[in-house]
């Protein structure tokens, strides 16, 4: 798979996806991360300062535009995902990052729950992001990410998320609504855990690879066991489900407690 990042500009110009002039094109996501397989796409990021219009596939933002413009080929049995950015759209995601939209807006961490997950991505993927060409303009973007709030706003939005769950499922244990109240605690967990990934770096709420970040990620306040057992559910006792229940909302709270914004 490395092997395709050298052929990537070449073959985008080959193929009439690569716009002139652009400030920026590098490769992230899971392949570059060394997590990839067999069927992992490639994940190319092109950013200009005019709009790509030569797509019809978009990807919803809360931004101005609200769009952006997305491409799809396949390159030798690997299927390619092009996003084209905005400048200023990248611009806005700082602002909705800074420490001043954080510490001044009550609402700052709901820019970072709304459905549009896109952007958050796209910023949790510019640290470890490899340039295609000079690196200038990411290198820019990787030190303005780095002296964000993106953690302290990632963590909070899960942390108040991971608060409502905790509020539902201690309801609806006292109701006895078993069913509901363990799939209630279930959310909270999963909430917590991310607001725990988020303070150490990993914002992006992509669920299929909670457990690697979780155990890459360097943190004492849960241990990968304990984590495994609850995410797998595998001391869960349909006899008595409230146990199980009440056990995951105390470590939902520690969990909480810990959390360094």
């Amino acid at each position: 798979m490395v092997a395709h990042f050298d052929d990537c500009l070449p073959e985008l110009r080959r193929r009439g996806l690569l716009p002139e002039p652009h400030l920026a094109v590098y490769v992230s996501g899971s392949v570059v991360r060394g997590w990839g397989n067999d069927t992992s796409d490639l994940d190319i990021y092109v950013i200009t300062e005019r709009p790509w219009e030569g797509s019809d596939i978009g990807a919803p933002v809360a931004l101005v535009p609200n769009m952006v413009a997305v491409e799809v080929t396949h390159v030798d049995k690997v299927r390619w995902d092009i996003e084209y950015w905005l400048d200023s759209q990248v611009d806005q995601l700082m602002d909705k990052a800074s420490w001043a939209t954080f510490d001044g807006d009550p609402n700052a961490t709901a820019l970072m729950t709304s459905p549009l997950q896109h952007e958050l991505k796209f910023l949790e993927r510019l640290p470890y992001a490899i340039p295609l060409t000079p690196a200038a303009w990411l290198e820019e973007r990787r030190s303005q990410v780095k002296s964000s709030a993106l953690r302290s706003v990632a963590a909070s939005a899960q942390l108040n998320l991971a608060d409502a769950y905790i509020e539902d499922a201690v309801g609806q244990l006292r109701a006895s609504d078993l069913e509901s109240s363990v799939l209630s605690a279930k959310m909270a967990f999963g909430h917590a855990v991310d607001a725990l990934l988020a303070s150490h770096g990993e914002v992006d709420r992509s669920w299929k690879w909670r457990a690697r970040k979780f155990r890459e990620v360097g943190q004492s306040v849960l241990g990968f066991d304990e984590y495994w057992s609850v995410e797998t559910m595998r001391d869960y006792d349909p006899d008595n489900p409230a146990r199980w229940v009440e056990h995951v909302v105390r470590l939902c709270r520690k969990i909480s407690f810990e959390v360094v914004l």
